[in-house]
């Protein structure tokens, strides 16, 4: 049997630095470049810092200090036996804006991390300059999507409800050398993308970032906790503080091609923005805007954030 990756394997090299910093109770690993406004990038699910490598460049080319995180449980950070609830990741965020010696920061997230930088607005507004937000509609607008809409938006994000199961979805996660992190990368990514020279290389990366010993479990706890704390109190408590409308712009980018969240949902989602908000689709882009179209990608996001500084 293979022997698993060393969680250091993700910090990959580049014209960025890498460091760890303490936040909320744990240790984040983090991948910074720039100097500026402090830009906070929030990966998704099955990624780690490493799928904003072109977004690092280009905010810290426009004047912004950008700092891609690995989410608590994911890449090099800490992969605590709890703590993947809301609440708790939300004071991840706010914890490492903190940490990094700032007072506001702009967040910019992508599917879970998206959903995680709606999340951290609202409980704790103070801490955001304006939020950017990749194939993420709002919390409560996904949830309704999906009990409103069965055979749309339900099974769009079946993923989340395979992944209640104990041990076997980590172990079909893993198996093979973690295979199904590429047919989950093939199957949700506009078809221009899969046939280009880079998408081998993410997959790669995205496959041994997934073995190392405990994400696959941790990064499944996500879905554990958003579905089981529908049946808890925790769940009504949750929807209650993130149903506010935002009091900062928010940038929606969507690929018009996504399979796994649905335009429509997002388009749901326009309530709770704040002023000075857009909404922006990207033709033949899939699911993976800011590595499908990462110069189109980064120059909307450079464009947005600059606009919600001066």
């Amino acid at each position: 049997m293979p022997t698993p990756p060393d969680p250091a394997t993700v910090r990959i090299s580049g014209p960025w630095t890498h460091r760890d910093v303490s936040a909320n109770g744990i240790r984040l690993h983090v991948a910074e470049a720039g100097d500026g406004p402090l830009v906070l990038l929030l990966h998704g699910f099955p990624e780690f810092w490493w799928s904003w490598r072109h977004q690092l460049i280009g905010l810290a080319d426009a004047g912004f200090r950008a700092v891609a995180v690995d989410l608590r449980g994911y890449g090099d950070s800490d992969k605590p036996p709890r703590g993947y609830d809301g609440w708790t990741l939300a004071g991840d965020v706010a914890g490492l804006v903190r940490a990094l010696g700032e007072r506001r920061a702009s967040l910019v997230g992508h599917g879970w991390g998206g959903l995680l930088a709606w999340t951290v607005a609202a409980m704790h507004s103070r801490l955001v300059r304006d939020v950017a937000v990749l194939a993420a509609p709002h919390p409560l607008a996904l949830r309704r999507a999906i009990w409103r809409g069965p055979r749309s938006q339900g099974r769009a994000a079946r993923h989340v409800f395979t992944a209640q199961f104990p041990i076997v979805p980590e172990r079909r996660l893993t198996r093979n050398g973690a295979a199904a992190v590429e047919r989950m990368m093939r199957a949700w990514s506009g078809p221009k993308w899969t046939v280009a020279p880079e998408f081998d290389e993410a997959v790669r990366r995205n496959r041994e970032a997934m073995l190392v010993p405990g994400v696959a479990h941790c990064s499944l706890e996500y879905f554990r906790w958003a579905v089981r704390a529908q049946l808890r109190g925790e769940g009504r408590r949750f929807a209650e503080v993130v149903d506010r409308r935002l009091g900062v712009p928010v940038l929606r980018l969507h690929g018009a091609l996504d399979p796994t969240m649905l335009e429509p949902t997002t388009r749901a989602s326009a309530i709770w923005t704040g002023p000075r908000s857009d909404y922006r689709v990207l033709p033949e882009v899939g699911h993976f805007p800011h590595q499908e179209a990462p110069h189109t990608t980064s120059r909307i996001l450079a464009e947005f954030l600059t606009a919600s500084t001066s």
